[in-house]
């Protein structure tokens, strides 16, 4: 832990000791349509990590069970590339449309541009890029769900909610027993969150004291240590549920704006075994030799 970040901070205490205030029941929808990315047809089946098959597409029932109350626990599916993401969040791609570009302020653009993603539309070779998960470093919220989220198992207890991603086989813990934000926080890759239910299907959460060297997403963009983060864990009925999330960063952004908005995930059996799929510096060391070094002309010895 790097003491002169939390000094550096301390600007920001009030801030996040201030409890949560929205009770908002319906995520904000994006400004303008954002087309879906094209996503590829999943097999029939598909292995789970014990190896054994499963349907590929889980079938609904053409009258599903109504969703429990206060519950969203369960193994959920995003199905096979919904959830990757690879060209920034879901409902504000980098692909070139400036109407899908968040709204920056001139400090956001500025700290915009010395990101350098190895994809979308400001993409640089893949040996020219800075990603921090490049290092090693943790994706962080809020990019955990807006790059690579795959199968996501959920537990639930009185007290917190724990929820456990497949990218990374990374964990994180919301509260749900009414405490407040910590008053004197140290910056956390996944920050602080707390959780409150604001009908009888959707948990609402805020995040906050998110370190800064993370980015949002794979396109690189920025966020300060005052960024707050909004989910709405929307259970649809017993067999789907939805995940909306929302930015608030009054240093980089000039209002809030929807990264994701109702992403549809569909419940797995509980015996469903979730695979393993976790960064090794090995491999990328092997991947740079192979590929992105030569591509990116440098030396590869």
């Amino acid at each position: 832990m790097r003491m002169s970040r939390i000094v550096g901070k301390a600007v920001i205490v009030a801030f996040l000791a201030a409890p949560l205030l929205h009770s908002q029941v319906e995520p904000p929808p994006p400004p303008d349509f954002i087309p879906p990315l094209r996503v590829a047809v999943p097999p029939a089946t598909v292995q789970d990590g014990w190896h054994r098959p499963f349907p590929g597409v889980v079938v609904q029932p053409a009258k599903p069970a109504p969703a429990p109350r206060h519950d969203i626990g369960g193994t959920w599916d995003p199905g096979p590339t919904s959830g990757i993401q690879i060209q920034g969040a879901a409902a504000r791609p980098d692909d070139g449309n400036p109407a899908h570009q968040p709204p920056y302020t001139p400090l956001g653009l500025e700290t915009l541009s010395h990101t350098k993603p190895s994809a979308a539309a400001r993409s640089v070779l893949p040996g020219e890029t800075n990603d921090p998960i490049v290092l090693g470093d943790p994706q962080g919220m809020p990019r955990e769900e807006l790059y690579e989220l795959r199968v996501t198992q959920i537990v639930q207890y009185p007290e917190k909610v724990l929820v456990l991603y497949t990218y990374g086989r990374v964990w994180r813990v919301i509260w749900t027993d009414g405490r407040d934000f910590p008053k004197n926080p140290e910056p956390r890759w996944f920050g602080y969150s707390i959780g409150k239910w604001v009908n009888d299907t959707t948990l609402l959460v805020e995040t906050r004291g998110v370190d800064d060297r993370t980015w949002i997403d794979r396109a690189g963009r920025p966020h300060s240590a005052d960024m707050r983060v909004l989910e709405w864990f929307h259970r649809v009925d017993q067999n789907r549920l939805e995940l909306s999330l929302e930015i608030d960063d009054p240093k980089m952004y000039t209002k809030p704006w929807t990264a994701l908005y109702k992403l549809p995930f569909a419940l797995r059996p509980p015996d469903f075994d979730v695979r393993e799929m976790i960064y090794a510096p090995s491999d990328v060391e092997e991947y740079n030799r192979l590929l992105a070094n030569p591509v990116s002309d440098k030396d590869s010895h």
